[in-house]
């Protein structure tokens, strides 16, 4: 008898694990749902010149303010060009480029960034270039960080007289850790009392268990809807200066998230992809394919016996065989799970060519309770 009490005990208890796990599984962590309001990356963009090319560079002729750019940077660097020279000049190892950043949100002066550099001009490939220093500007026009280094394109272009070959763009490359923070951004982040959680989606439900979460662990009324994206927090008093701590606290909480019933189509690939809680009334469907067959035969007329003579003549036969298949009118029981949602629809026996239209259809018809999202 004990042994039947032990059997049955395990096995309530590995049905709870499951049960546990499987709630945890469709729980998701407040910093994976929402980001603090004002912790961001920040976006920085630069011109600048790459030199060191193999003769791939800006043609002098097409592009202007290559040669002015170069002359102005042999102007910073002592070098003084005469103006009755300065169309003269070319060079085909130099190309004009962008360079672009992310400053990522408490960037402290000395840390790197990676670069990405795009060609401006009519230069033909960046490969085996060096960034020259080149100032990084925010939107509000100051520097915030400076690049500079060797070009890593990832691919190559080798030219023969008749043919060539070349593998991946050649006129965008990057610069890993070619970008230093000179100025940090001015934050006072540990003296703030309050914060504001913005969730990647707007949801109202989401937002309500994100809040109830946040109270019940500080066991106090701290959280509160701004609307259905935004949630203010207010820090505890023994959190203050110390708000770092805070967040680490509250983002790892363990929250539900509510899905709006969506269905997305993919028309170009045949994908279809429906959420949870898409839900459908049941529906009559008669999804009949019409094949027409046309089949082309010419046969041929033999020539009449002499003394007429004639060439053979070629006649046309047109056979036209249409066929409807043997599709039935079939009824789609009403759907309370997105198992028996499939089920039904899969008991068409559709391709899922044929699915997307029958769920054009059936949304037309008011039987698909869910949003229909055609990408």
């Amino acid at each position: 008898m004990s042994f039947f009490r032990a059997k049955y005990r395990f096995w309530l208890v590995l049905a709870a694990t499951f049960l546990v796990l499987a709630n945890a599984a469709e729980a998701a962590r407040i910093k994976d749902l929402a980001n603090i309001r004002g912790v961001r990356n920040n976006q920085l963009i630069g011109f600048g010149l790459v030199v060191g090319l193999a003769g791939t560079g800006d043609s002098a002729t097409n592009i202007f303010f290559s040669i002015q750019t170069i002359v102005n940077m042999l102007k910073k660097m002592g070098v003084t060009v005469p103006s009755a020279r300065i169309t003269q000049l070319k060079f085909k190892n130099v190309a004009t480029v962008m360079v672009t950043a992310e400053l990522p949100p408490f960037a402290k002066q000395g840390d790197h960034l990676d670069l990405v550099v795009s060609s401006l001009g009519d230069s033909k490939s960046l490969q085996g270039g060096t960034l020259l220093m080149t100032p990084l500007k925010g939107p509000d026009g100051k520097t915030y960080a400076v690049g500079q280094g060797p070009l890593s394109i990832g691919g190559f272009a080798v030219q023969g007289a008749a043919r060539g070959v070349q593998k991946n763009h050649l006129n965008v490359a990057r610069v890993v850790n070619g970008g230093m923070v000179e100025q940090e951004l001015p934050m006072d982040f540990n003296n703030k009392n309050e914060i504001m959680l913005s969730l990647e989606k707007y949801d109202f439900t989401t937002a309500q268990r994100i809040t109830k979460a946040i109270n019940d662990e500080l066991k106090d009324a701290l959280a509160s809807i701004q609307d259905g994206r935004a949630i203010n927090v207010k820090a505890p008093p023994y959190y203050a200066g110390n708000m770092s701590a805070f967040i680490n606290k509250i983002e790892g909480l363990q929250v539900e998230p509510d899905t709006a019933a969506k269905v997305i189509i993919d028309e170009r690939t045949g994908t279809v992809v429906m959420g949870e809680n898409v839900r459908i009334s049941t529906v009559a469907v008669a999804h009949g394919n019409l094949l027409v067959q046309i089949r082309e035969t010419a046969p041929a007329a033999q020539p009449a016996p002499p003394p007429a003579q004639g060439a053979a003549a070629i006649g046309a036969r047109t056979r036209v065989v249409p066929d409807q298949g043997q599709d039935r009118l079939l009824i789609v029981s009403r759907g309370v799970a997105l198992g028996d949602v499939v089920n039904g629809l899969n008991a068409i026996g559709v391709s899922p060519a044929d699915l997307i239209a029958i769920l054009q259809a059936i949304k037309a018809a008011g039987a698909l309770h869910a949003e229909l999202e055609i990408i």
